[in-house]
């Protein structure tokens, strides 16, 4: 019976929505064979993220996507370089006790650790494990300084040196150039310190923590998203961690991105909902779950579900692509289902008025139920917000663990948010935001295209300022991070576990604060690195023509 309805309904769905119905004639492409990875957005399938005379062609290019496929050749060295590694991992194990302290009396304990993460975390991320937790001495912006240190005993431990070191800034999520120790933010947030508000409030939400700073903040951050209200918490990953298990229990149904950061994860976890993953930014694989949801029901019970929740990001933080958001508000409308939108990175770094990835398409702030973002970015402070119609919120300052437990806001980490946000919005007076907004949108799209005018493989969406570079073998994550390093660049590398074996990287975050000569110093720097260590990929066909960096004409020509 229940089969007989799936199909039944599965041929009304195909007969009124054909593809043809939301993507014109004009518009349809085909699938590529030359070496890229087809994209399936529930739109089109083809070359994602491709350039028009240089330039991005009008509405119809904002959130394609590029996920080039790796040559074989480079994937079967990526695999042979891994367990080549892995077995000298277990050799040096074998022959050698670790250098780590051995713990007494522990019979009975669960160990910390399993056994696998043991081994991975001494005898293969120890080796490059220099590449990470690097201190600095500096605010983070386009610049900023490294203190050194040395290891003697490959990654077991370090020492400081006692230089420092100037670098080029590639790494802080620092979209709009707000992290600065001068300015008016700074003014206004050493104001707060020395005048009635102080350092913290030592309180939660509920009891003395709610100061007059933070409700300005709130009331400020609704009428930035164009919401009722909104709320806000003293850290971003709680955000997403202790918020989910308030608005999702037993009995819901969460189709979440694959790509989903692990905040996220955690909160969906702690909800007790029943957990679907659909395929990346892939909407044909989700509107299958959605319809499947509603004709299967509860796996046990056979009951509806109590309600339906698309979890997805504005801006996903390690491939950096763009959620095809009107497709995605299509088919929530569609099957009556609900929306949570993490913009942690796409808040500020997207859209004319750096509203986010609905202001990115221009739609209607209504049409999401429920918006989620940190001021850890574009805003240069920390904590996050959730945001939405003013009974959704009220719930949540009702029942959420984060306000009943966690620790107000600080202050003066709302001020900055505030000085950082009344620019934006040029309430200031001037048009600083708005050049900051375009400058980063400027360097963005210059920085993308140089890349792929070198024949490296680069994901993601043209406007994102989130842009990995696939180097794909592990060795080459270290080697590159450390010769950028030496170079005076600093990046971030990221690799197994935190994405797919098949997929090592370099992540390149861009900032408004950064100047074109930094710029085509970073690019001139990774050229001779890509030559050095073979790091270009690429099938694509390059594009010989110089890329110009846009003028302010150009860049509100492609907005």
């Amino acid at each position: 019976m229940v089969t007989k309805k799936l199909e039944s309904f599965r041929d009304e769905c195909r007969s009124r929505q054909k593809i043809e119905d939301f993507c014109p004639a004009g518009d349809r492409r085909k699938p590529v064979t030359n070496g890229h990875k087809p994209t399936s957005n529930g739109l089109v399938s083809g070359p994602a993220n491709s350039l028009h005379n240089g330039h991005l062609s009008s509405t119809e290019q904002k959130g394609k996507t590029s996920f080039e496929q790796v040559p074989l050749y480079t994937a079967v060295m990526t695999y042979l370089g891994f367990y080549i590694l892995m077995f000298l991992g277990y050799v040096n194990q074998l022959f050698f006790s670790p250098k780590v302290a051995c713990e007494q009396n522990r019979e009975g304990y669960v160990p910390l650790y399993d056994q696998f993460e043991r081994f991975y975390l001494r005898y293969v991320y120890r080796r490059v494990k220099d590449c990470w937790n690097k201190p600095i001495c500096s605010v983070p912006g386009a610049e900023v300084v490294v203190k050194e240190r040395v290891t003697h005993d490959y990654g077991w431990t370090f020492e400081f040196t006692g230089e420092l070191s100037k670098c080029l800034n590639l790494g802080s999520y620092n979209y709009l150039g707000f992290a600065e120790a001068t300015g008016k933010c700074a003014d206004d947030t050493i104001s707060i310190v020395k005048g009635k508000h102080g350092l913290a409030t030592c309180s939660s939400r509920h009891e003395y923590g709610t100061t007059e700073v933070v409700r300005n903040l709130e009331r400020l951050t609704a009428e930035f998203l164009g919401v009722e209200e909104a709320i806000v918490f003293g850290m971003g990953f709680a955000t997403n961690a202790l918020n989910m298990p308030s608005i999702l229990s037993k009995g819901c149904l969460v189709l979440s991105d694959e790509k989903n950061h692990a905040s996220l994860i955690l909160g969906l976890r702690l909800s007790g909902a029943t957990i679907r993953v659909f395929k990346h930014n892939n909407m044909k694989h989700l509107e299958k779950l959605l319809r499947e949801a509603l004709v299967c029901r509860q796996p046990v019970s056979n009951e509806p579900w109590k309600k339906i929740l698309i979890v997805v990001e504005g801006i996903y933080s390690m491939e950096g692509s763009i959620v095809q958001l009107p497709e995605l508000l299509r088919l929530k409308k569609k099957y009556k289902a609900y929306l949570y939108l993490d913009e942690a990175h796409s808040i500020g770094a997207l859209g004319p008025n750096g509203r986010g990835v609905v202001d990115y398409y221009g739609l209607d702030p209504s049409d999401v139920d429920i918006f989620m973002g940190t001021f850890t970015k574009s805003f240069g402070s920390a904590g996050g917000y959730i945001a939405g119609s003013k009974d959704l919120i009220d719930y949540i300052r009702a029942n959420s663990h984060a306000a009943c437990y966690a620790s107000a806001m600080s202050p003066p980490v709302a001020q900055q948010i505030i000085s950082s946000m009344t620019i934006i919005m040029g309430r200031d007076g001037t048009k600083e935001g708005l050049k900051r907004i375009s400058q980063l949108a400027r360097n963005t799209r210059y920085f993308r295209r140089r890349l792929n005018q070198m024949g490296v493989i680069i994901y993601g969406s043209d406007d994102s300022p989130v842009i990995p570079l696939l180097v794909y073998l592990f060795s080459k994550i270290g080697a590159v991070v450390r010769t950028l390093a030496k170079r005076k660049v600093a990046t971030v590398g990221v690799g197994f576990p935190a994405t797919p074996l098949m997929e090592g990287r370099i992540r390149f975050c861009l900032s408004a604060a950064h100047t074109k000569e930094q710029l085509d110093y970073a690019l001139n720097t990774i050229n001779e690195i890509a030559d050095e260590l073979g790091l270009k990929y690429s099938k694509k066909p390059r594009d010989p023509n110089p890329i110009c960096y846009e003028s302010d004409d150009d860049l509100g020509a492609v907005q």
